[in-house]
């Protein structure tokens, strides 16, 4: 299991929102770099950007932002946040991005993101599917910076693509996002059981070094770590300790 950090972009600035509501912001740090370097001085190996201004607009905002984090840092670093175009991606992954993380698009234009997945490779692209309960307790899909809800549900989403190969998907429950109220360990477990071969990434609401234990144990292959590391619940070399990140270069 991988720790992965997070750093969420708006308007330059790290913040984190509650539930993903614009109105609902804390600014943690002004200098993203800064953040990103002390994260691989720490250990991590990998990094999770999320352009909110992206996500928001529906288009890129802060691409060349999060290639100078990529570059400074050393991590290896996966972003979405209004990705929609081959060009978007290509040009992310041409200039040394790890992943990038396509969402409303993989609900949107599924026939699209397959063909993505077949130029540019499983390994390269994730899957964000971002969920909240509707009134049946199906987790059903949100899109355009969770600010649109699909009549998709996860399962519906997730069985679309079983006909091409896919292998990285990021699930966030959205309302466990930004309250620190641990996740939903429930709706991993059944994800575990129901399609054991997708590697799983866990994001919201872990709050402690019990929830990344919790989450190793159902063998997700990462748990994305936002405003646990910010409000200091626990230091990110204690995450690690739990995970097993891969061996990492940090530069000079």
């Amino acid at each position: 299991m991988i720790i992965i950090p997070s750093i969420d972009l708006h308007q330059g600035e790290c913040v984190r929102l509650y539930q993903g509501k614009f109105d609902q912001v804390t600014v943690y740090h002004d200098d993203p770099m800064t953040i990103a370097k002390d994260y691989c001085r720490q250990g991590a190996s990998h990094l999770h950007i999320v352009d909110l201004d992206g996500a928001r607009r529906g288009e890129v905002q802060q691409s060349e932002l999060a290639l100078k984090i990529q570059a400074a840092s050393g991590l290896q670093v996966q972003i979405g946040g209004g990705i929609r175009t081959y060009e978007d991606v290509k040009q992310l992954l041409d200039n040394g991005i790890h992943r990038v993380v396509v969402g409303s698009l993989a609900v949107s234009q599924p026939d699209l993101v397959k063909q993505w997945l077949c130029e540019f490779g499983v390994e390269q692209i994730v899957l964000a599917l971002d969920v909240r309960y509707n009134e049946e307790k199906i987790p059903q899909v949100s899109t355009v910076g969770w600010q649109q809800d699909s009549a998709l549900s996860l399962w519906d989403v997730l069985d679309e693509y079983q006909e091409v190969e896919v292998r990285h998907i990021l699930c966030t429950v959205i309302d466990r996002d930004g309250v620190l109220g641990g996740p939903d360990l429930d709706l991993y477990k059944k994800f575990r059981l129901d399609y054991p071969q997708l590697q799983l990434q866990a994001s919201g609401g872990v709050s402690c070094l019990d929830d990344l234990k919790a989450l190793k144990k159902l063998k997700v292959s990462g748990v994305i770590i936002g405003k646990a590391l910010y409000e200091k619940k626990f230091t990110l070399a204690e995450a690690l300790a739990v995970g097993d990140p891969p061996p990492r270069h940090c530069p000079a």
